[in-house]
């Protein structure tokens, strides 16, 4: 697995969603409160266009517990950002991507 530096921690807003190009791919990255980051396809399966990273970041509870969510700009799908899953149809999913942080750089793989 080979790590790609995108920006760094500080320069991710938190609680928005900002779009990146790695190694030709769209990618949505997200910076919760907490500092934690993920990275989700920016590309929305449900209409077909990149517009993922225009998406509203938030919360659901899943099974008792608490996931973080983007929700599409399009047609307001929930996306469990932990694992790329639609909460209401979660046989389809956003690409996920691992993400680290590295001496405030992002990382993703």
């Amino acid at each position: 697995m080979s790590w790609h530096r995108v920006c760094r921690l500080h320069e991710l807003q938190p609680e928005r969603a900002v779009a990146a190009l790695i190694e030709g791919r769209q990618v949505a990255l997200v910076r919760l409160l907490d500092d934690r980051v993920y990275a989700v396809g920016h590309h929305d399966p449900f209409s077909g266009a990149n517009v993922m990273a225009r998406g509203i970041v938030g919360s659901a509870t899943v099974a008792g517990d608490t996931v973080p969510t983007l929700i599409s700009p399009m047609y307001k799908q929930a996306f469990d950002l932990t694992t790329g899953r639609c909460l209401t149809q979660p046989e389809v999913a956003l690409e996920r991507w691992d993400v680290r942080v590295v001496e405030d750089w992002v990382e993703v793989a």
